[in-house]
Parts: C-alpha cells; structure tokens; sequence
C-alpha cells in the first residue's frame, strides 16, 4: 500500500487539517505528521520550517508520498529537497513560500502584511493574533471565543513561528528531482496564486484550482479524488 505523509500547516494540527483526508486510509497508508508545538506534543518556544523539515525529511521512507499545506508545504519542499531519492511524489497546497515568487506585487505585498504581522505577536493575545492572521491567509476557519485549549497552543505557537517569507526554496533541485509534482490552490488570494503560478512553471507542477474554500483546500469535495489520481499516477512511473 501507498504511504501519504501528509504535513500540516499552522494553527491547526494534524487531526484538524487531514479530517477529510481520514477516508482515504482505505487507499493509501496514511503517515500524518504532527509538528513539534502541536497538541498531542508540548509547547514549544519556537517554530521554525527549517527543523521541521529535517523531522520530516528523516522519517521520509522510500516511495512516499509527500503532501505539505500551507506551512507544511514550505516544510515539505524543504524535506523533498534534503531527501529526494525517497520521494515518489509531492503535492503542495498553498505553501507560503514568498520567495519564490519575489518580484509580484500581490506576493511582496503578503510578506510585507506577514512581516508586520508576526513583529506584533509578542503584543497581542493568542485569540487577537490568531484572528488578524486568519484574515492576512484567508482562512475559512472562524474560531470560537474565547479559544478552545488545542486551538490555543495552536496560536500560540504561530506567534513564536518563523516566517515562511524567510524560506529559501531550492527550486534547482527539486526541478532536477524526477518525481511529479502538483500544486493546489483555491482562487481565493492573489498573492497564493501568484505563489503557486511560480511554482507551477518552476518545479515544474502539475495545478488543480479548488474553488469555494479558501485556504483550507483540503476540504474541498474533489481534493481527495484529485490527490488520489495524482498519487496513483505516480505510482504507475
């Protein structure tokens, strides 16, 4: 059986980003990844993609599947890079890696707003803050107030989070990498399209467009058909 290791983003864990995902265990053997910082594992006093991605990159066996949303995306390709001859294939959904699109006005504009963001989380509460990022990705997520504990240690390590607008992306070698991959996005901000147009045309990738949710691709209807076709189409080489 296919394994999927599946890397979540911020704010919300694992259980949270990959509920969806959950019914394709009858597919695939699923590897879900849950971050330092994150409920069930303890606070930490940084987060940092760098870190994560040697996590991730060390439990990569050979011919996985690689699938990153948003923060866990820049952490995936990170990972795929450090470790490319275990990977089968990678998917990517929304990841905030701004670099590599450096140059478009609505992505320069979002490292900006993103930069100017995370110098006020040591100022603002967990729920303040958490609410002022939503805005700045354009989740769906409308959290309760005030926050339940597992969605509080969540914000609470996005304000100690490294920005992923200081990510550097080795497109080089990920390009060089032979195996596929795809990119998701959801229409919903230009300066996650701009992100994705760049690495559409750079990996080069495969794209699927999923309207109608905003940030939070995966749970889309068709996500898990279109992330299984592409995953069953790598395995065939």
């Amino acid at each position: 059986m296919e394994r999927l290791v599946l890397v979540h983003g911020s704010v919300v864990g694992a259980r949270m980003t990959w509920a969806v995902q959950q019914s394709l265990a009858e597919r695939f053997e699923l590897v879900v990844v849950e971050r330092p910082g994150f409920p069930p594992n303890p606070p930490v006093e940084r987060v940092d993609f760098e870190s994560d991605a040697a996590l991730v990159a060390e439990l990569l066996e050979d011919g996985d599947h690689l699938v990153g949303h948003s923060y866990g995306g820049v952490i995936s390709m990170l990972a795929a890079a450090q470790n490319p001859t275990a990977v089968r294939s990678l998917a990517l959904i929304e990841p905030p890696a701004t670099r590599v699109a450096a140059g478009n006005p609505a992505v320069d504009a979002f490292a900006a707003a993103g930069t100017a963001l995370y110098a006020a989380a040591a100022r603002d509460d967990p729920e303040t803050f958490l609410r002022r990022f939503l805005l700045v990705v354009g989740s769906a997520l409308d959290p309760p107030s005030p926050l339940p504990p597992e969605l509080e240690q969540g914000a609470r390590a996005l304000q100690v989070e490294r920005g992923p607008w200081e990510a550097e992306i080795p497109l080089d070698v990920l390009a060089a990498a032979p195996f596929p991959k795809l990119v998701f996005s959801g229409n919903h901000n230009r300066a996650f399209d701009g992100i994705c147009d760049a690495l559409e045309e750079r990996l080069p990738a495969d794209r699927v467009v999923l309207e109608g949710f905003g940030h939070t691709v995966p749970r889309h209807p068709d996500f898990n058909d279109r992330l299984a076709e592409f995953v069953e189409r790598a395995s065939r080489g």
